[in-house]
């Protein structure tokens, strides 16, 4: 299963976690960037000793600053919160009272009170859509398959709108049987789907120079710099600002 089913597949106590046990595989597999661990072993990490589940547990913080911080700053469309409601809820996550919380964003008490009521209302409200799609999937024959977009998606839109048997098609067609890229397609979708394809080149857990990241894609395609930009435009690979080091984002 792709990082993405893996992420919006995820029941809500899973996702919680951020990572999920695979008892087929015996392996824990991040949700949010792939990053696997085999059970029973013992890890050394910042000068402990630890099993797999605690190094994954550790990966979560490190790596992608814990599971709310994560889940708050992805796209708005997968979120539907608004800047001014993300930086309430981080307070609250941090157990600021209300008046700490309106001393820290400079707002006043009554408008806090505000914004919690508001955020109780969308709960309830996710809750009552999350059960009437658990029906409607139970009540209708089976849909077509779509490719869920990944987590880390800049930009949300039809452009993602892509089934499973459209992403076969395109893949076929862009890449030769030994995994070279013919062309960079021009038409955005046909561009995702060749991207999702692409960003399987890298590993996860690693990070990578520069260097590393342009021989990687000069394997597969000559104009390894127009697939490194679009990489990072649409969320698949991030860097630091002075471009030193890369990692799948």
């Amino acid at each position: 299963m792709e990082r993405e089913e893996l992420f919006w597949n995820a029941p809500i106590d899973v996702l919680k976690k951020g990572y999920q046990y695979d008892e087929q595989t015996s392996c824990y597999t991040c949700l949010f960037c792939g990053y696997t661990l085999a059970s029973g072993l013992i890890h050394e990490h910042a000068g402990l000793m630890m099993t797999s589940k605690k190094r994954m547990a550790y990966h979560m913080e490190e790596d992608h600053g814990g599971v709310f911080r994560y889940l708050l700053n992805l796209n708005k469309k997968f979120t539907g919160l608004t800047d001014n409601q993300r930086e309430v809820l981080t307070c609250f996550y941090e157990n600021k009272s209300d008046k700490e919380t309106a001393r820290a964003l400079s707002l006043n008490d009554s408008t806090i009170r505000n914004y919690r009521f508001k955020l109780r209302e969308k709960e309830k409200q996710a809750k009552m859509m999350v059960t009437m799609m658990e029906l409607l999937k139970e009540n209708t024959s089976k849909e077509e398959d779509y490719k869920e977009p990944h987590p880390t998606a800049t930009m949300i839109d039809d452009r993602y709108a892509i089934t499973i048997e459209d992403s076969e098609k395109i893949v076929k067609r862009y890449f030769t049987e030994e995994g070279y890229l013919k062309d960079f397609p021009a038409k955005e979708k046909r561009k995702i789907i060749v991207l999702r394809e692409i960003i399987k080149l890298f590993k996860p857990e690693k990070s990578y120079s520069e260097l590393e990241i342009n021989r990687i894609l000069k394997r597969i395609y000559e104009d390894h710099a127009i697939l490194r930009r679009y990489l990072i435009e649409y969320g698949f690979l991030d860097r630091k600002k002075d471009g030193s080091r890369y990692w799948v984002k």
